[in-house]
This record gives structure tokens, C-alpha cells and sequence, in this order.
């Protein structure tokens, strides 16, 4: 990048030193250190609520060259707390385009970083596992930085879907988009479900919706008894960023619905949920899986799928009950990828099927969904 921008300082908080150019907001920001190893989808990474208060690196050394657009978010704003690449090229080209992504990082008060060896600061976090991390943009003192780096703490412990979680129940009606149409909007529905938002991703509300769902979206903290009022078909689970196991008030509700024998669906964090629910328990991974190459194996079929993940956390399978079998299998590093419990209509899958971005090789698990609550209609 030949432009010249402000500098920029990464400190991580052990005490490693990055410098660079700014390319977005001036000042400075604290997270979780994270990498990601997606080629594209920059857009939807940052806009993925599961990535708040983390600082994401993307390992593809070109990020910006298709700008941004209105279409491509995930969400209602930024959720990263920050942004690290290795190169912004100085045109940006695509006919959706309608923004740059150094322009979308400053209206959106982004602190992100430029012109650093990416390369060595993935090898740190996959060698010492994830960090906290501080990016100082315009006025920069590495002191201060690490200093902010190392009082950031962990992600361990922090109950963050209550913080990203919608404040009110709301409808959603938007399906999947298509090249010339753009959205569409549901006309008719087959099945009720109420969506837990712990962090949701438009894409998995898109793809229930194109199923042919009506949807009610609801605060994470929302009571079952709230939920059993509402009358669904089934309950879906989200997404959503930090600790699964401060998240109190979500588990016991979802051990409401599992004695309801409603039909379940749970994705991430709404996967980690239905584990703790159920009675197993869930750990903090040493840099977790954040890509849209993953390998995963379906164990029943045995078929082996290319998934889009983003997780720290991770349900030990030593902890399941004798009533939750694995379904899937991450092939990177045997973690658990996917349950489902053998004496209720429930299931779920670490990894994220609506993919944004990323391949759609596990998207039959809302087909699975789907079925489910037709069954238990009958």
C-alpha cells in the first residue's frame, strides 16, 4: 500500500510489538486476538455479533478489493472490536460495491491496522493460543498498549449474548437473496419458530425463513414460559460471542424446552448452550476454529463437509450424558462438531451451516430442522 495513513501499533500482551498503518478510526481498541483464515467475507466477519470484543486477523494477505455493500452484513452494525490485515489494495472493484472498507471502518468507529507481518502474528496465536490484544491508530505509546493489552483479561467468563442480544421480540420475514432479485419476502409460512438471539446472524434467519418459518425473534433472556405463550413449532438457537457457561438464565430455559420435547436446533453458541443444558460441559479452546475451510465429518453418513466455524469455546465430550450422541467431528483436531440428544427432538452443530461466508456443505441440518417439526406435528 503505497498511500500514505496514519501509523498504527498492534501490542499483544505478551509484550510483542507490531507496527503499521491505520485504516480505520482513529484512537484505540482492546480484545481477544483471534485469526481467521476465510479468503473472503470480510464484510460478514465483521459484521458477525459471535466476534464481539474480538480482534480479528485475516490471514488472506488482500482484504478490501470487492469494498462493501448494504447487502453483504450480517448484523445491524460492527461487532469486531477491531480489525487486522496485511495489505488494503488502494482500488476496490465489484458491481455491488458501494463503499470502500477503509471508508465503512471509519463510519462505523472500527480501529483496524495495516501493513504487518500477518503471517508471524498467526504463528504467535497458534503456537501461545489466542491474546489479548490493543490497537493504538494516530497517536501511538507502546507502553500504554501493552498495558491495555494485558488489563483486557480473558474471555473466560464473560457472558456476552446479553450484551449483543436484541432488546425486543421481533418478526423476521426476509429470505434468501438472489442475484437480480436481491431479498425476497416470506408470503406464506408452514411452521412457527422462535429464534433465541444470543448474537443471530441474518443469514440462518434468511435460510429458516426461505423454509418456509415464521419467525419470532426474542431476547436472549427470554423466559420459557414466554416462549411456551407463544405456541411454536420448534426453537432455534443462535449464534453469539463469549463463555456459554455464565449464560444461567439460557440454560435453564433450554431445559424447559427439552421437557417440553420441542423440536431444538442450536448453531455455536446455541450448540455449547444445548450441551450445558443437557448436562455436559464446554471449554475454552487454546485459538479456536475461525475459517471457512474446516473439515468436519457427518458421522452418521460418514460424509465429510467443508464448513464455515467461529468459536472458542468448545462441549468436552468427555462430560455428555449417556443420552447425547456426537454427530459430527471436526478432522483438524477430533473436537466435537455436533450432538444430539437420543430421547428428545433436539440437536445442534458447532459450526455454522447459513456459512456467510463460507460453503453450504451442512446447510441439510435446517432440512433436519424442518423435518423435525413436521414430525411433531403429526
Amino acid at each position: 500500500m503505497s498511500q500514505q495513513r496514519p501509523q498504527a501499533l498492534l501490542a499483544l500482551a505478551d509484550g510483542t510489538l507490531f507496527y503499521g498503518s491505520s485504516i480505520g478510526a482513529a484512537g484505540h481498541t482492546v480484545g481477544e486476538v483471534v485469526f481467521n483464515t476465510a479468503l473472503t467475507g470480510y464484510q460478514e466477519i465483521l459484521t458477525d455479533p459471535s466476534y464481539c470484543r474480538q480482534i480479528v486477523t485475516l490471514t488472506y494477505p488482500h482484504i478490501g478489493n470487492v469494498g462493501v455493500n448494504k447487502e453483504d452484513c450480517e448484523s445491524n452494525g460492527v461487532f469486531a472490536a477491531g480489525l487486522i490485515i496485511r495489505d488494503l489494495p488502494l482500488r476496490a472493484s465489484n458491481f455491488r460495491q458501494e463503499e470502500t472498507l477503509d471508508a465503512y471502518l471509519v463510519r462505523n468507529n472500527t480501529v483496524a491496522i495495516a501493513d504487518i507481518d500477518t503471517r508471524k502474528l498467526t504463528r504467535i496465536l497458534r503456537e501461545k493460543g489466542a491474546q489479548s490484544g490493543c490497537i493504538m491508530a494516530g497517536e501511538i505509546d507502546p507502553v500504554k498498549a501493552v498495558e491495555l493489552a494485558r488489563g483486557f483479561g480473558s474471555m473466560s467468563g464473560l457472558d456476552l449474548a446479553k450484551v449483543v442480544s436484541c432488546k425486543q421480540p421481533y418478526a423476521w420475514t426476509t429470505r434468501e437473496w438472489q442475484l437480480g432479485m436481491g431479498y425476497a419476502t416470506q408470503t406464506h409460512s408452514k411452521f412457527h419458530v422462535v429464534a433465541y438471539d444470543f448474537g443471530v446472524k441474518y443469514n440462518i434467519l434468511r435460510m429458516l425463513a426461505e423454509r418456509g418459518c415464521k419467525l419470532t425473534v426474542v431476547p436472549a433472556q427470554t423466559p420459557a414460559e414466554d416462549v411456551f405463550k407463544l405456541n411454536p413449532d420448534g426453537v432455534f438457537l443462535s449464534n453469539g460471542p463469549g463463555d456459554p457457561e455464565p449464560c444461567d438464565y439460557a440454560i435453564s430455559a433450554i431445559k424447559a424446552l427439552l421437557d417440553r420435547k420441542l423440536p431444538v436446533f442450536g448453531i455455536c453458541l446455541g450448540h455449547q448452550l444445548l450441551a450445558l443444558a443437557a448436562g455436559g460441559k464446554t471449554s475454552k479452546m487454546k485459538f479456536g476454529h475461525h475459517g471457512a475451510n474446516h473439515p468436519v465429518q457427518d458421522l452418521d453418513d460418514r460424509r465429510v463437509l467443508i464448513t464455515s466455524q467461529n468459536h472458542g469455546f468448545q462441549a468436552d465430550e468427555t462430560s455428555l450424558p449417556a443420552n447425547v450422541r456426537v454427530t459430527h467431528r471436526s478432522l483438524f483436531d477430533g473436537t466435537v462438531q455436533g450432538i444430539a440428544l437420543t430421547d428428545r427432538p433436539a440437536f445442534s452443530f458447532q459450526g455454522h451451516p447459513e456459512a456467510s461466508p463460507g460453503p453450504h456443505d451442512v446447510a441439510y441440518l435446517f432440512d433436519r430442522f424442518i423435518a423435525a417439526m413436521a414430525k411433531n406435528k403429526q
